[in-house]
Parts: C-alpha cells; sequence; structure tokens
C-alpha cells in the first residue's frame, strides 16, 4: 500500500506481528506489533546479506519524515556502506552522557525551557558524576536504583530524576539508539509520595499581611552567624533588609491570584488587561492560559510600576525575577508560618474558593486545571450538600446534649 498518515493510522493489531511495506520506495515499509505499535523499518540486502534497521516509532516520525530517512539508507547501501552494522558500532560505542547530549539536543527543543533545565540539571548533579562514562546499553535496573536509594531523604527529587531516566531511556529505544526493552529505569520502584494539602488560616493570613508591610517598610531583621567559619562581619544590632515592593507584590498576587510562582514571576505587562480584568498568559504548565483577577489583584497591579518588560523584574527589568526563595523564607518566619510553601498559597486561594460554596468546576476553572480529577483534592472542603446534611445533623444532636435534664421527646430526632 502507499505508506501515507491515513494508511497507517488504520493499521490495526491482529494479535501478531506483521508487515506492511510501501508500493513505491522498495524496501520501505511499517511494522505492526502485537500491541500494536507501529515502527517504520528499511529492509535491504548487502552482499547477499538482507539487513534491516529501525528508522523510527510512528507518531515520533510521520510516514514523510520515515520515507526521508529510507531513502538516505538505501542511498548508503548504493554507495557501499551498511547502516545496520554502522548503527551497531555507534550503538556498542554510544556512552551515557553521550545518550544524555544527543538527546536534550535533539528532543530537548520539545521541552519546555524550564523542563529542559530541570532534565539537565537531573543528569548533571545525580546521574551523570555515576554513570556517565558507561556504556548506555550496559547500564542495569541495579545501577539506576543505586542512585534512587541514595536519595531517599528528598523522595520527591528521587522521582524527578527516576521519570527523567525513563524518558531518556524510551526516546533512544524509539529512535535506535537502544535495542529494545533495555529501559533499566522502568523497573525500578519509586518512593511513595504523600499529598500534601496546607491551607493558611484566617489568623495566618493576617500575619502573612503584616509581615510583607513590614518587609516593604521597615524591613525585616537579619543576622550574620558569628560563630561561623565563612562570617566576614559581625553582627550589628540595626541590621534590616527592605525589599522592594514588586517582591512583596509578587507574593500577594500568589495569594490573590491562585497563579503558580513562574506564572507570576514570568508574567509580562503585555499579559496583563487591567480593563478587562484578566491575564493572558502565553504559556503555562498547562498551556496558554487566562486568568480572572479579583478586583484586590488588579489595585496590586495598577499601582505597580511598570519598569521593564517583567511585572516582577529582576536585577535587569527586561529579565524575571530568578524566585521567591530568600524574600520568602524570612518573610514567613516573621509571619510564624515557617512550614508553609509558597505553593500553598494557591492551595489557600483555591480552599477559600471550594468554602465559599463556588463549587469545584469553578474553583478548577480559576485555577487553569484541565482535568476535574484535579480540582478533587479541594472536594473536602466544598460546601456540598453531605456537609451541608452533616452540620444539621450535628445541630440536632448537639442540642439534644445540651439539653436540660428531664423528661424527654424524641420529636427532635424524628426529623433527622
Amino acid at each position: 500500500m502507499k505508506i501515507s498518515k491515513r494508511n497507517v493510522d488504520n493499521l490495526r493489531s491482529n494479535g501478531e506481528r506483521y508487515f506492511v511495506w510501501d508500493d513505491d520506495l522498495s524496501g520501505f515499509g511499517v511494522q505492526v506489533g502485537i500491541n500494536g505499535s507501529k515502527t517504520f523499518i528499511c529492509r535491504y540486502r548487502n552482499r547477499g546479506t538482507r539487513r534491516q534497521i529501525k528508522l523510527g516509532r510512528y507518531g515520533a516520525l510521520t510516514p514523510e519524515e520515515a520515507r526521508l530517512a529510507a531513502k538516505k539508507v538505501l542511498g548508503s547501501v548504493a554507495l557501499g556502506t551498511d547502516p545496520a552494522l554502522d548503527r551497531e558500532a555507534d550503538r556498542r560505542a554510544l556512552r551515557l552522557c553521550e545518550l544524555v547530549d544527543v538527546y536534550l539536543k535533539l528532543h530537548g527543543p520539545k521541552l519546555k525551557p524550564r523542563t529542559f533545565k530541570d532534565y539537565r540539571r537531573s543528569m548533571d548533579r545525580h546521574v551523570l558524576p555515576r554513570l556517565g562514562k558507561l556504556l548506555a546499553e550496559d547500564i542495569t535496573t541495579r545501577d539506576i536504583s543505586k542512585i534512587h536509594v541514595g536519595m531517599a531523604e528528598s523522595p520527591y527529587q528521587a522521582n524527578r530524576v527516576l521519570s527523567c531516566l525513563s524518558s531518556l531511556f524510551n526516546w533512544g529505544i524509539i529512535n535506535g539508539y537502544l535495542s529494545e526493552g533495555s529501559n533499566p529505569a522502568r523497573r525500578v520502584k519509586r518512593f511513595r509520595e504523600k499529598g500534601r494539602q496546607r491551607y493558611l488560616s484566617s489568623e495566618e493570613i493576617t500575619h502573612l499581611g503584616q509581615a510583607l508591610i513590614k518587609a516593604e517598610t521597615t524591613g525585616i531583621p537579619w543576622t550574620i552567624s558569628a560563630d561561623s567559619e565563612t562570617a566576614k562581619h559581625v553582627p550589628k544590632s540595626n541590621q534590616v533588609f527592605v525589599y522592594p515592593k514588586h517582591v512583596t507584590n509578587a507574593i500577594r498576587l500568589l495569594l490573590l491570584t491562585g497563579c503558580r510562582l513562574r506564572e507570576i514571576l514570568d508574567l509580562k505587562w503585555k499579559e496583563v488587561d487591567l480593563e478587562r480584568g484578566l491575564l493572558f498568559l502565553s504559556d503555562s504548565k498547562t498551556g496558554q492560559k487566562t486568568v480572572i483577577l479579583n478586583r484586590s489583584a488588579i489595585a496590586i497591579l495598577d499601582d505597580m510600576e511598570r519598569a521593564g518588560t517583567y511585572v516582577i523584574p529582576g536585577n535587569d527589568p527586561d529579565h524575571p525575577r530568578h524566585d521567591l526563595k530568600k524574600p520568602w523564607d524570612q518573610i514567613r518566619a516573621v509571619a510564624r508560618i515557617e512550614d508553609v510553601r509558597l505553593h500553598d498559597l494557591r492551595h489557600t486561594h483555591a480552599s477559600i474558593g471550594a468554602a465559599a460554596g463556588f463549587g469545584l468546576p469553578i474553583v478548577g476553572r480559576l485555577l487553569g486545571h484541565t482535568s476535574a480529577a484535579t480540582t478533587q483534592r479541594y472536594a473536602h472542603i466544598a460546601d456540598d450538600p453531605a456537609r451541608r446534611a452533616s452540620d444539621a445533623i450535628g445541630a440536632i444532636l448537639q442540642s439534644a446534649l445540651l439539653a436540660e435534664e428531664g423528661p424527654r421527646s424524641p420529636k427532635g430526632f424524628s426529623k433527622i
């Protein structure tokens, strides 16, 4: 048949592996696996020996891209080389550090810049120092498990590193750099991650507001450890740090909008529409996103100075601030909420909306959730019929418990 997108889409598994060959280009075909996977292949003869080379999975390659790759393979054969043998030699010689470089070079442009940076950092810090010089094909599940277990004190980070490795090996298999079934990260069991839900109480929100005002006006005291070997100064009694208002306002906006940290730090003034009360985020975790601003958030943005491209500028006004770690650590200490993360401000925003009875679909829309299941974490807070029923039953029982001693009529319970 003619190998085209429509025809390849129509191929289905029949319970066993089979091949479909192209009408126009001899040797170019599609291998359909038992599970329905589709892999482009090129088959040829070299010195009387039939050889077959995998070009890549359908999806990673389009039929047109695979056809061009097949023509290159057949052209190489015509010139006297054997691509299958060359690829096997390259595969045997490919070290993990080289596979990482190829992966980030070819697959990196498809990743978001922050994801790319996280992948690169995970490999450089935790994987390549121990396994970088080993041949990629020789790395075992045991090697990966040692790295994973060695990060047991940081289970979340350990699981992220494992996910990066699994993605790396899967990509290597799909694109022909590794043999089938050679993903050693696949069988490593991940650490159990406990879901964390921390919401600020009304009193804690008040303390946070007071700490923010202090940080931008009189300043927050700071000290230097005189006993530290790296201490260069002796602490003075009048040491305080006053934070710029755009830093404290960034924290306020995280709470008032429910946005993620990078959504606020990467926010550009051209994405702010105060007249309609909207933020038009060109890129977020879930892609393009529109954020509805409440009046408090609008007032903060309207009062802020537009010093450059970004709402929360860094040292260079045309580049965003890198993070809020240092100011947040000091501000939350003053507010006596040291266990609260910046992301918990987003949870607090959502929990207040759920408790106010706006409904989970509305809360999910405000947060930009693409899946209703993501918003279900706030279901126990929502003012739903079950909660109202529980409150009604509790009121009747509490009334009975506080009633004076003496003959009682069971009528109060008959209403339940």
